[in-house]
This record gives C-alpha cells, structure tokens and sequence, in this order.
C-alpha cells in the first residue's frame, strides 16, 4: 500500500505537492468513486482518472464591473486572483455560476450597499436528494462557526435571519430540480436551508446528501444595480432532465 498523493505523482509525472492539491481540490478519482484523502493509501496498481477543470469564461465586462463564469473546484479568490480584480461576493469552492467582480472602487461601494439593502436577486439552480413536489419558503435563522480556514452553518436562534425560496422544476426517480431565489446571503444557507427540508444537495457530504463528483450547486442569474447576469446549466445538470 501506498499514500495516494505519491501514486498520483507517479502517475502524472508530478510533484508530490501538486498531486496533493489536486485531491484536495477534488478532481481525482479512482474505481469510480472521489480520492478524498491524499494521505489515504491505496494499492500501487491503482489507476486515477483527473477530471479537467473548465475555463473561467467572462459574461460581461464594461467599466464598472466583470462577470464571470466560475467553474466548479476553484475557489473565488483564484478566480480574483487570475483576473487581478476584487471580487464582490463568492460561491463555495465546488459551486459554478455567476462570480461579480467590481472594476470601480465608487461602483463597489454601491453594490455593496445593495447587497446589505437586499436589492441583490440571486437565483440557484440545484439538484437535490429525494421529490420535491412544490414551492415553499424556509425563513431559518443561521448560525455559522467559523475554524481556521473552514466554516459550518446549522439552523439556530442564535443566528442571523436568512431566507430562501425554493421551487420544484422537475423530479427524476429520487432525486429532484430545484430552483432557489435567496433574500439574504450567509455562509452555506442554501445547502442549510435545503438540508432543513429533507433536500440535501446532491454531492453535499457536509450537510447530509450523498457523494458525488461535485456539489451540484450552480449560481445561474444575479440582478444588481440594473446589470442582469446569467449562466447556462453545467452540461451534467442538463443531463439530469434529459
């Protein structure tokens, strides 16, 4: 047996280091299933498949602002990061879609204020375990406990008021999807709020739904400030409700 990160380096002709932070991103996969642990060991005669991260592709730009399309397994301040531009919110590391970043540090200021007025319309197109058959409202509180480098939200009194939107837009077999429009934006709240209706998100392994490639998790439209930004379904969402 052999620490996988090592098998992986081989394998690739990289470096250790690099074959580390391609499991800890996600995107190495082995027999079918996700290599999750990099120090976990495994037979020598394994054989890894890497899943190709796709390109970050811009919606619009002008002056003020820049939206992009974030692909699923890089976080948002890579993408910040690659484009040399503040970002102005961010999406969870596995979660593709709509990414704003601002170009204009007066236009910045107001979008922030939006966001805090809640004039920000964002819809989410997920897909989730088990039928969802029709629209309801989860008005929870969320509390967030941040360690480190990583966070973790629950449903609780103590925290901040949040509220999500859902509506069912097909069920195929056990799993369904759905749509969710958020007033407000804590950490995690749609994987919360959907984990509180017996919906987890697909590849959700946090907040009770089963593994998958990627959290199936896509940030498809955002309003702000007279701006309209949309991104198509990922190819495998689309394969859903064929």
């Amino acid at each position: 047996m052999e620490k996988a990160y090592k098998l992986l380096a081989l394998q690739e002709g990289i470096s250790n280091r690099a074959a580390k932070e391609l499991i800890d991103r996600g995107v190495v996969y082995a027999a079918g299933k996700k290599v999750s642990v990099a120090r976990g060991e495994l037979l020598p005669s394994t054989k890894f498949k890497v899943e190709k991260i796709a390109p970050i592709k811009v919606l619009f730009e002008d002056e003020y602002i820049m939206a992009v399309d974030k692909p699923a397994f890089m976080t948002s301040e890579e993408v910040a990061e690659i484009k040399k531009l503040p970002l102005l919110h961010r999406l969870d590391r596995e979660t593709s879609g709509v990414l704003l970043l601002t170009k204009d540090d007066a236009f910045r200021e107001k979008a922030v204020n939006a966001f805090k007025k809640r004039e920000v319309q964002k819809e989410y197109i997920a897909i989730v375990e088990g039928k969802v058959v029709e629209a309801v409202e989860v008005n929870a509180p969320i509390l967030t406990i941040k360690k480190g480098n990583s966070a973790y939200s629950k449903i609780s009194s103590d925290g901040k008021e949040a509220i999500s939107h859902i509506e069912p837009l097909m069920i195929e077999g056990k799993r369904s999807k759905v749509k969710v429009k958020i007033e407000t934006g804590r950490t995690h709240q749609i994987r919360v709020h959907l984990k509180s209706i017996g919906a987890s998100i697909l590849g959700d392994t946090e907040y009770g739904g089963r593994p998958f490639k990627r959290l199936m998790l896509h940030a498809s439209k955002i309003m702000l400030l007279g701006y309209i930004f949309q991104s198509k379904e990922p190819e495998d969402f689309i394969k859903f409700s064929e």
